[in-house]
């Protein structure tokens, strides 16, 4: 494994969770994931990030108790004002399960793919392992030439897929960026991944297309957890996406990766 990294005992990685705010109290305002629960609710496709939901979903109580269950936020639908809340225990046992499929794909060379939506905070995230994945013996899926999705190109970054417009990594949760990836590689006769580790619409493409898929989402996107709930989704991982530092995601990203066997 070329990446140095020290590993956090678990309690030490709670603790740091709720120091950095990637769990716990979160930046993200309770205002706003209730709206985004809602306007999921409503059929807004923007919020289900790939994943087709029908008519499973369209009442925006459902999928607060999902969001309660998966994530930690408050069940109550009164509570409207201040931060929400991320239970970092779930953040943890998210992890632990997602190490599992990085620790089957290891056994077994699978072919990976990972991608970011969030390149201002996850992008390292992905980048290390995929890193560790390699090391490991799977093949990290190369992207085709030439993909565009949403007036923009999507190409790699140290084998992560990423999506670029006007010469800048943008924020998305388009699955749009997924949809180009996976149809370039059908055009192209080249095998589909066996793996997916991404984020908001790149996963939910990604396991709504029947792969296997980890995808990482904060508390105000909830179409990643209820995928998982319906078992569409192999894990969510809970936690605020873009903190103020993308370091603050190393010693998270090293549990990840030990409990996976590959450190």
């Amino acid at each position: 494994m070329p990446i140095p990294l020290s590993v956090p005992g678990r309690a030490e990685l709670l603790d740091h969770l709720v120091h950095t705010h990637i769990a716990g109290v979160v930046a993200t305002p309770r205002a706003n994931s209730l709206d985004h629960y809602r306007k999921l609710a409503h059929g807004d496709r923007l919020h289900w990030l790939g994943v087709d939901l029908g008519d499973r979903w369209v009442d925006e109580q459902d999928v607060l108790a999902v969001m309660a269950e998966r994530c930690g936020v408050s069940d109550d639908p009164e509570l409207r004002t201040g931060q929400d809340y991320i239970d970092p225990e779930l953040t943890v046992a998210a992890l632990e399960r997602a190490a599992a499929f990085l620790r089957k794909a290891a056994e077994t060379g699978q072919r990976v793919l990972l991608a970011t939506g969030h390149p201002g905070g996850l992008l390292d995230v992905h980048r290390m392992t995929a890193a560790a994945l390699r090391a490991a013996g799977c093949e990290i899926t190369a992207l085709p030439l030439g993909l565009t999705a949403d007036e923009g190109r999507v190409h790699p970054v140290a084998d992560v897929a990423v999506y670029e417009r006007g010469a800048t990594l943008w924020h998305t949760h388009s699955p749009a960026p997924m949809a180009a990836v996976l149809d370039g590689l059908a055009r192209s006769g080249r095998p589909l991944p066996e793996l997916v580790i991404a984020d908001h619409g790149w996963a939910g493409c990604a396991a709504q297309r029947g792969i296997d898929a980890v995808g990482y989402a904060d508390c105000n996107d909830p179409a990643l957890f209820l995928a998982e709930a319906e078992g569409t989704l192999g894990v969510a991982v809970p936690l605020d996406d873009h903190v103020t530092d993308p370091r603050f995601y190393e010693p998270m990203t090293a549990y990840l990766l030990w409990y996976a066997g590959l450190l």
